[in-house]
Formats: C-alpha cells, structure tokens, sequence
C-alpha cells in the first residue's frame, strides 16, 4: 500500500491546434479502417461512455492517422473526451524540462558535465560531485521526495522548489552518483531551480516563452489550479462505490517534475519540433537518446527525460506519467516514423495508457504480440530456483513453488505466477517483464535479473535468507470487526476505507482494487498477498481513532475520518 501511495502522488511514474480541428463527432482520420477498427477496439474496451475517458492521437510519418476521444472528462457535467482537451501530463513533463536545460547548455549557460553545486550551491549532494547529467538520467543518489512518508501531509500545501529540494537535506544519499539508476522526482525539481538560475526567468514562463509560444501551442500550460485554462478536464480516482475526485494538489509540488498540461495535438507538435531538431540541434538529441550507462557499464534504458528502448528491433523513445487522478503515455519509434500518445483523467488500476500504446503500436508496425509459449520444468529445477533474492537496496523478491506452479513476489507487493520460456527465462502472464536466471560457472544459481520492457534491469542477488514464515489468521467477533469500519486519512485528501463485507474485513486505498484484511489479534491485520499491516489505534474508551499502516520497512498513520 505504501508502494501505492507513492505512485498516486507522482511515480510521481506528468500540434497546431489550427492544424488538427478535432472534436469528438470527427470520424478518425486513416488510411486504414481496418487498422482503425483495431485501434478503436484497444481503446474501447477501458475508457467506455459514463466513465473517466481519454484522448489519442496516433501518427505515421508525419500524417496524423488516428485523433478521438473515449469515455468522460467531466462525470458531473456528462461532457464527453474530445481531443483537443487537455489533460495533466504528469511525468512526461520531465522531456520538457530536459530540453529546456539543453537548450541552455547549447547556448554555453551550462555543461552538463558540470556538478549541480557550481550553479546551486545549497542542493543537498552529501559531500558528493552530482553533475547536471546525473540529474537527467536518474543517477544523482539524492532521495526522491515522493518516496518520503513525511511527504504526504504536505499535499495541498503551496511550496517554492527551494522547499521542496530542502526536503532530501538530511537525507544521506541512496548511492553513490553515476553507479545505480533510481527514478528521482526531486532530481527534476533542481533541474527547474537551474533553468530559473540561468535565464533569470521562472520555469513557468521559460517553458512558455521558449518551447509553447515558438511551437504554436496553445493548449500546453503549467497546470496552476488558479487559472482558468479553456478545455481542461478534472481528474478522478476508483473510490468504494464507484469514481471520485482526485484528491488536491498543489501544482507547486511536482513543478519542473510534473506539473506541465497538454492536449494530445499539442503533444504532436511538441514531438515534431523536438525530432525535426527545432529546439537543439542533432549532438544534443543523440545525448538526450543515447541510454546513460553506469559505472560498472549497465544500461539504465534511460536518456534525459526519455525512456529508450529497443522492443524487437524497433527503437522507441517514451515516457509515461501518473499524477493525481491522470495517467499518461506517448511513445516515438523514429525509425518508423510512429508517434502515440494517450492522455487519460483516471488513475485506477487496469487504465493505464502504456498497455494500450504498447499494443496500438503493435497494430501499426504489424507485429505479432510476443510468443508465450511455456515450457515444463521438473520439480527439481523449480526447487533449485526457489529461495529469497535481495536487490541494491536490500529489498526481497522471494521465488517459491506450489505444485508444479512457480511464483515470484517483491516483498510489499503481490504475489505473480511466471512461466518457464526456458529452464532460465521467465515470464508473467499479463506483464511484458521477463526474469533471468542467473548462475556461476558450476551451475548454481546466484541471482536474478528482472528485465522491464523499458528501462534499467533490476538485480537481484541469491541470499541463503529463510523464506519469511506464513502468517496465521485468527477468528474475530462480528462486533469487533464491526469497530474498524470507517474511513482514515492517510493525506490531506487520500484515505483507506475499511468496511465488512460479509463477516470480512474489507481495506479499499484509492484507486486500486479491495483487499481483504485478516486478523492476527483483536487490533492488527495483515494481507496475504501483500508484505503489509495495519495495526488499529483505540483512545482510552476504546474507540478506534486511527490506525498504523506498515508496509516495505516504512510506517504510516491514518486518522479516523468517520
């Protein structure tokens, strides 16, 4: 639940409009129908009428071949997606940022090479040399503010980015600059101090001045709450009994990291100049593309503000975003002269955009979905597998047998089946991630590497830890289970509902699905797929005013809100 409050803040993982007249009775505009139909399918089947929407714009070589609206942008007002709506774009407002800073480096304000010190004195680098480049790819060390718990009552607080960066100060950092690759919101927030630093402008008005006025977009803007901004469209979230309202906030927070908004045809434009090389030339586009490799060599799969990729011989450049109550995903194979991007008003699990990018993209290159054929392992060999992996950050991923099914679990998380491709390839079912087997030179498995579609691999080393014991559930009184039912405050605007479901005790955090708790005494719960508790305060009467969530070594707590 922790790793899920997380990703609800930031993951916090943010065209000429003339040109591309849009609304939502527009047929979609292709050479293909077939291809059309198919589009139209994968996009169907999740953003449906009455329900948080989304908008698409798909184009090939230069043409835009496919624009439509899907679902909902406002619930209470019945007012369906066009595409010309613009949406929050959440992280992908990172390209944005790391253009602006190349922008400024190629006019001889920065090297990239340069530590962050030289122009910010007060970043908190722990004594270390952080350039600005380590700051684009993710490999600064500095801790994330969105991956702080004291993060989360600030939500609907207004902060300047000095405040925000204030909050890593007393933080040590996770690893050394340049040797691991950690996805670092806080990174990007520097970035935004730095091009202030340089241009004597705020971010805000840089972006606008140099990157929307020039290109002609009039639906991009900094996504303050305050201004009235034509077509924009609320955000909203899986609650107990159907959607709700995002939870607010403040757009001061995720800044130069995530606080850009857009339409889908202003993403076009914006992808066309910065390929076209409208904005820096072709050396700062190669760095920006060219994944940034660690100190011991590894891949990160990661450019400036870009993810990159190489899925069956076709490289892709891409990004997605998640931010309060919007998901988002655009993705560039330049070879191919495709362009996707999805923007959507929903944060909730199954809507994700990335899937459906994934298998539009498919559609229009003409490739087949990778093949999953499993193959059979003998016990034996699964019992070699099984065991407790432990990553960089001594986090656990534990591989265990049941019958002739093999599972794989981060703690903290759920527990997902794989599927042999080979006795040291492994798959999930519905996750294009594949696990490898990796072992020493007698044959002895010593560790994992967990490969993304996009991005840097997850390693993970053999440990001879015991597997952690199975928890046993105990039978609690209706009347006690009674007790918890309420709704706790976990952050100004985000909450965990607790409600009996037929003689069980049901936990439903925002936009996710119900979990159901199991008691290990009269006051503490746990989750059976899940690394995770929730232990219930009572005042002295004994009325439960609170509870204590513990999930991957962090504890937070919740007030009782009713």
């Amino acid at each position: 639940m922790v790793r899920i409050i997380r990703t609800v803040g930031l993951a916090i993982v943010l065209s000429l409009v003339s040109a591309f007249p849009a609304r939502a009775t527009e047929a979609p505009r292709t050479d293909d129908d077939a291809l059309a139909k198919r589009i139209d399918s994968v996009m169907s089947e999740v953003y449906k009428p009455g329900e948080p929407g989304a908008a698409i714009i798909v184009r090939k070589d230069g043409k835009t071949i496919f624009r439509k609206g899907y679902g909902t942008a406002d619930l209470e007002l019945g007012v369906p997606v066009e595409p010309d709506m613009v949406f929050r774009l959440g992280s992908i407002t990172k390209q944005f940022t790391a253009v602006a800073v190349l922008m400024l480096a190629a006019r001889g304000k920065l090297s990239l090479e340069d530590p962050i010190t030289k122009y910010l004195p007060n970043v908190p680098t722990g004594g270390k040399a952080i350039t600005v480049e380590n700051l684009l790819t993710h490999t600064s060390g500095i801790k994330s503010y969105t991956n702080m718990a004291e993060w989360l009552p600030l939500w609907r607080k207004d902060m300047t980015p000095g405040e925000i960066i204030a909050l890593s100060k007393d933080k040590p950092l996770e690893f050394e600059p340049g040797t691991r690759w950690n996805y670092n919101n806080t990174g990007y927030v520097i970035l935004g101090a730095l091009i202030e630093k340089l241009s004597g402008e705020t971010y805000e008005d840089f972006v606008k001045a140099h990157i929307f006025d020039p290109l002609g977009m009039k639906h991009s803007h900094y996504g303050s709450v305050e201004p009235v901004i034509p077509r924009r469209v609320p955000g909203y979230q899986k609650g107990p009994d159907g959607f709700v309202n995002a939870p607010y906030l403040s757009m001061t927070q995720p800044y130069a990291a995530g606080s850009l908004v857009a339409s889908v045809n202003d993403m076009a434009v914006w992808n066309d100049a910065v390929f076209s090389g409208k904005l820096v030339g072709k050396e700062w586009l190669d760095r920006a593309f060219t994944p940034y490799r660690l100190a011991d060599g590894e891949s990160t799969g990661y450019g400036y503000g870009w993810f990159i990729g190489n899925d069956r011989g076709h490289r892709s450049i891409e990004h997605g975003g998640g931010i309060n109550g919007f998901t988002s995903y655009e993705m560039t194979f330049p070879e191919d002269g495709l362009f996707i991007c999805i923007l959507t008003n929903s944060a909730a699990e199954g809507r994700g955009p990335e899937p459906r990018a994934v298998k539009i993209a498919d559609a229009v290159l003409g490739r087949a979905e990778p093949e999953r054929k499993p193959v059979a392992l003998a016990a034996a060999d699964m019992d070699a597998l099984t065991g407790v992996y432990e990553n960089a950050d001594k986090q656990a991923r534990y591989l265990t047998r049941d019958g002739d099914k093999l599972f794989s679990q981060r703690a903290g998380s759920p527990k997902n089946e794989i599927f042999a491709a080979s006795p040291t390839e492994f798959f999930f079912a519905d996750n294009p991630a594949r696990i490898r087997v990796v072992k020493d030179a007698g044959g002895r498995v010593t560790g994992l590497r967990l490969e993304a579609r996009i991005g840097p691999a997850e390693i993970y080393r053999r440990t001879e830890k015991p597997m952690p014991a199975p928890r046993k559930a105990i039978s609690l009184a209706p009347g006690i289970i009674e007790r918890y039912v309420g709704e706790y405050e976990l952050a100004p605007g985000f909450t965990i509902t607790v409600f009996n479901e037929g003689g069980r005790l049901v936990s439903l955090v925002p936009g996710r699905m119900k979990v159901e708790l199991f008691a290990e005494s009269a006051t503490k719960f746990f989750v059976t797929d899940v690394d995770a508790e929730i232990e219930f305060v009572a005042d002295a009467s004994g009325r439960v005013t609170g509870l204590v969530l513990r999930q991957g070594g962090e504890t937070i707590t919740g007030k009782r809100i009713q």
